[in-house]
């Protein structure tokens, strides 16, 4: 799929030191603002499909003015992406399909985006006398529903009972929906071109990332879509009952991770990591989450019940010890903390985000 044409002054050099796909997205545009922040030069690579990555954009441009270099284009246009990598040295492969729902409505457009532009970023990698280091952004979806292992049910959550660290690396990849399966096959790929070709490529399995500049919704992003919806009055569906457990991990936590495991790649390269909040940081989808609003004076949404979805886990935490081991890092922002950050973010976006985010969610 060919892209609009760039725009004049969008594009102020060709070459990078550093590009990230989805550069535009709620993740993305955190890693391009720490990028930039810490003086680096950054390509934004995006095709801005995605309803809220305009507004990002103008945030980061706000922010760092004419430093922001943005090439806009579909990661399934090899040639594009061919272009985007000219003189980079990292790049963050962000961009994808992100929903489960969206990936069972039309497999076919998750195959292409999640499979077919991962192959195009690792092919023009590949192709560059010196490769770039190639970070993928994967997910916990990657391992299933869990089912396998023993969960038991608690007054206000499940727990994983054999686990006490949560999940690790060595865990059986199952694929239970379209989603994870382009995800998971992705994954896959960037490990396998790591030790076919010795492309320094690493994964990063994430957990469920929040913070600032997240503009969630039903189904994807539920953190932040909970906070909108209580801040706006409007009603949410917890699917399943409210038991079901993530760890969080916030979102300059997460930039954090990228930035070191980019840094250790002669230790990194070839390996996955679960980067997620661990066992410290899980919360409840609705029953912890609820009353972690109400002690930073939020007001959660009134909501109804609904079947639990396809793909969903009951319980997920992320064993974090191997990035720990490996790359120095660990999740450092608690959820209290981290929850009050989004909700200033969410609280002051209510107005602008109220059409964009129903409409999304209807």
């Amino acid at each position: 799929m060919r892209a609009p044409a760039m725009k004049e002054g969008e594009i102020l050099s060709a070459a990078s030191s550093h590009l990230v796909t989805g550069g535009a997205g709620f993740i993305g545009c955190n890693l391009v603002d720490r990028l930039l922040a810490n003086g680096e030069h950054v390509v934004l690579f995006d095709d801005f499909s995605r309803p809220g990555s305009r507004a990002n954009l103008d945030w980061l441009r706000e922010r760092h003015g004419d430093a922001v270099v943005v090439r806009e284009g579909d990661v399934r246009d090899a040639e594009l992406v061919s272009a985007a990598l000219e003189g980079t040295r990292v790049v963050y492969h962000l961009a994808g399909q992100t929903a489960v729902t969206t990936s069972i409505g039309d497999p076919i457009a998750d195959f292409d985006v999640n499979v077919r532009g991962t192959i195009n970023v690792l092919e023009a990698a590949r192709a560059r006398t010196s490769p770039p280091i190639v970070v993928y952004a994967s997910t916990n979806k990657v391992y299933g529903d869990l089912e396998d292992q023993r969960i038991a049910e608690e007054p206000t959550r499940y727990v994983l009972t054999d686990l006490p660290y949560g999940i690790a690396e060595s865990a059986v990849l199952d694929f239970t929906s379209p989603y994870a399966c382009s995800k998971g096959a992705a994954d896959q790929y960037v490990l396998t071109y790591a030790k076919t070709y010795g492309l320094p490529a690493v994964v990063l399995r994430q957990s469920c990332i929040y913070g600032p500049r997240q503009m969630g919704v039903e189904d994807q992003g539920w953190a932040a879509w909970l906070v909108f919806a209580g801040a706006a009055g409007i009603p949410a569906t917890i699917y399943g009952d409210g038991k079901q457990v993530r760890d969080l991990l916030y979102v300059d936590d997460l930039v954090d991770a990228y930035l070191a495991v980019a840094a250790s790649i002669s230790t990194t390269g070839g390996r996955a990591y679960n980067i997620g909040g661990g066992p410290e940081f899980a919360v409840s989808i609705w029953q912890e989450f609820s009353q972690l609003l109400r002690d930073l004076g939020q007001v959660p949404p009134e909501v109804s019940f609904g079947p639990a979805r396809q793909g969903d886990q009951r319980v997920y935490v992320s064993d974090t010890r191997r990035a720990t081991s490996d790359f120095g890092w660990a999740p450092a922002t608690p959820p209290r903390e981290g929850l009050e950050r989004l909700c200033e973010f969410v609280v002051s976006a209510v107005p602008a985000l109220h059409d964009l985010l129903v409409d999304r969610s209807g």
